[in-house]
């Protein structure tokens, strides 16, 4: 499979389809397989790309001890869509993948056609924001003493989110992408639960704090000519990244769009997902 050299960091990805390129962003210590069901959808109309952000699964850092830095982030995005070609890109990006696609389109506007910001956890937008943030503090503390399962399950009650599990993740990856030659969907399914387990304790002890405490950049993403969306799950509301991303489209101006499936409908909900997605980009 292709990776990308990057400052610190091997990126790598997965691509699909003809077309205009679709870059996917997954959050937290997701990776590329959670789109399989997605892309496979899409690639009838796009080039879709989804990666592995640096220290997930199979994107190599070379210091793991520093903490995720969201400029970071956008600059290894935007490498990676100047390796692809020179026309701008649409972008999706869920969750913590979609606060790294709104720096991406603050930072480098040449690089983005449209972002769909779905979900972004962007806690210090909203009126509750500093206490949320404590919250996040509360979750790193629980995760240094007492573990990953206990910092997993302190961040899940915050977010009011219900715990992943290979049913409602994104699907089995492409034929050989975590899994042995010849291997069925079951088995890249199973390597793909065991990649994104791996990368629990990196996203509590790394990632978990910059990623919600990052604020995107208002004022660019309003004045930029990157056309900004942001999605909202359908069975998601009241929880922490739903209640985010209408403090974000309230800030931007825009009504927000509403996706089928909870914060990760993309994945249970791929078919329907597809469709509004398509939708909404093109729109």
């Amino acid at each position: 499979m292709p990776t990308s050299t990057v400052p610190g960091a091997t990126l790598y990805y997965e691509a699909q389809g003809s077309g205009p390129v679709l870059l996917m962003i997954p959050g937290g210590p997701a990776d590329a397989g959670v789109f399989a069901g997605l892309a496979a959808r899409l690639a009838d109309r796009y080039t879709v790309v989804a990666y592995d952000p640096r220290g997930n699964s199979r994107s190599a850092v070379a210091d793991p001890s520093l903490d995720q830095d969201m400029d970071v982030h956008a600059d290894d995005a935007a490498r990676l869509l100047a390796e692809l070609g020179d026309e701008p890109a649409y972008v999706l990006g869920s969750s913590g993948g979609a606060q790294i696609g709104l720096n991406l389109a603050a930072r480098h506007p040449e690089r983005v056609r449209v972002l769909v910001a779905h979900e972004p956890p962007c806690v210090r937008l909203l009126p509750d924001g500093e206490e949320v943030r404590a919250g996040m503090r509360e979750v790193y503390e629980t995760y240094r003493a007492d573990g990953v399962q206990a910092g997993m399950a302190r961040f899940e009650a915050l977010a009011g989110m219900r715990r992943r599990t290979p049913d409602n993740l994104g699907g089995p990856s492409p034929a050989g992408a975590g899994a042995a030659p010849g291997a069925g969907p079951g088995a890249a399914l199973a390597a793909m639960v065991a990649r994104i387990g791996g990368n629990l304790d990196y996203f509590l002890a790394r990632g978990l704090r910059p990623i919600s405490d990052f604020v995107p950049d208002v004022a660019a993403l309003r004045d930029g000519a990157p056309r900004i969306v942001v999605g909202v799950g359908a069975e998601s509301e009241g929880q922490l990244a739903h209640r985010c991303g209408l403090a974000l489209a309230e800030r931007l101006g825009t009504a927000p769009v509403v996706f089928p499936g909870d914060h990760g409908g993309y994945g249970p909900k791929a078919a329907e997902f597809a469709v509004t997605l398509d939708r909404t980009l093109t729109g």
